[in-house]
């Protein structure tokens, strides 16, 4: 049951830093391998957001129009995403608040199961499926473990995280050169970034691994692991209230 506990924990309503952390190097491990499925399965990115926006506006301008769909279509399911997200998030809140980082764990791992089922779509619009729901996944994500940490953390966007690293890298390196200037990097941070990056570039690997030897069918492993996260919170919480509505009786 000390699996089971720990997951609980990990998405408890009340959590330390160091469950965060726990819990977003997991979300960092698998966005990674998530992201590196969408190219090798697809043909693309689908946590970098800045490179679409950039398309879509390249595109306009060269009146691509099936590009810019392609890009308007990425940026709005990853924007859906974060947004169903803090949806789900608040209404838990409302109506089961021990469960409110759980939901959101449990919806991602059933989209990435719907992520799996892209192989049997050869069609055109098969494909754009698989990338709009890869892409609703990845801003459920970097909203949830946002909300959870209070916007100290983002799993998906490794551009941020590797830019404070270089912050940090740069007030080391400027606190030592001028020791009297009172300017330190902090070190916590800069650990908790490295972990992180870490985390998604050996997500990274291991996603390309598994997609290139399975195709869609590694999605399966990706969804446990959310469900994993997920699911004990919920049935937990049934559990407690099934036993004090019994205790009640009693």
């Amino acid at each position: 049951m000390q699996p089971v506990k720990s997951a609980r924990a990990l998405v408890a309503q009340r959590r330390s830093s160091g469950n965060d952390l726990i819990l977003a190097t997991f979300l960092a491990m698998t966005a990674g391998a998530a992201n590196a499925g969408g190219f090798f399965a697809l043909g693309q990115y689908t946590s970098h957001m800045t490179g679409y926006l950039s398309q879509l506006a390249d595109n306009v301008a060269l009146m691509d129009w099936k590009v810019v769909f392609v890009s308007a279509l990425v940026i709005s399911a990853f924007v859906s995403g974060a947004g169903f997200s803090t949806i789900l998030i608040n209404w838990a809140r409302r109506h089961a608040d021990r469960q409110q980082y759980a939901w959101p764990l449990v919806v991602q791992g059933v989209f990435m199961v719907c992520f799996s089922w892209g192989g049997i779509f050869s069609s055109e619009i098969g494909r754009l499926f698989s990338l709009a729901c890869l892409c609703f996944i990845m801003g459920m994500q970097n909203a949830t473990i946002t909300k959870i940490s209070g916007a100290r953390i983002r799993t998906t966007h490794a551009t941020g995280m590797v830019t404070d690293i270089g912050i940090e890298l740069g007030r080391a390196v400027f606190g030592m050169v001028r020791p009297n200037a009172g300017v330190q990097a902090d070190r916590h941070k800069l650990r908790i970034l490295l972990q992180l990056v870490t985390a998604f570039l050996l997500g990274g690997i291991v996603g390309a691994i598994g997609y290139a030897q399975a195709g869609f069918l590694f999605s399966l492993p990706l969804a446990g692991i959310l469900l994993a996260l997920g699911l004990p919170g919920l049935v937990g919480r049934k559990q407690r209230r099934r036993k004090n509505g019994d205790r009640g009786a009693a």
